[in-house]
């Protein structure tokens, strides 16, 4: 696991930063991204990235699209992409893990959405 340095205090922080960096070479399929909905195709990164700094498990659900990633902190569950969606999410909490999650997005996008987010000053 990335150590990262704890700069965002809630997870609520870290979504007001990552939302400003998500891009479409970042989103897996990057070809399925656009700035209108910029959490789209990100679930699974951002599920990695918010587990660097918050710890906790990753969890996963179908929904129409397919597998969703998000998280469970402390017994709370933070989906910091859920506004990809148009409907409801069917969250059924299947607990998942980094391999998973990783395996739907790549190093790469993870690497390069990480290091945008220590390269800002927030």
């Amino acid at each position: 696991m990335n150590s990262v340095s704890k700069t965002f205090a809630t997870p609520l922080d870290l979504y007001r930063a990552i939302s400003q960096v998500w891009a479409g070479d970042t989103s897996s399929p990057i070809d399925a991204w656009s700035p209108s909905n910029a959490a789209q195709n990100h679930c699974s990164v951002t599920s990695l990235i918010v587990q660097d700094y918050f710890g906790g498990q990753i969890l996963a659900t179908q929904t129409s699209g397919g597998k969703h990633f998000y998280n469970l902190i402390d017994g709370r569950k933070w989906d910091l992409t859920v506004s990809q969606f148009s409907e409801p999410v069917p969250y059924d909490d299947t607990p998942s893990n980094r391999e998973e999650a990783l395996s739907d997005t790549s190093q790469q996008k993870y690497e390069l959405l990480t290091s945008r987010l220590e390269e800002k000053k927030w």
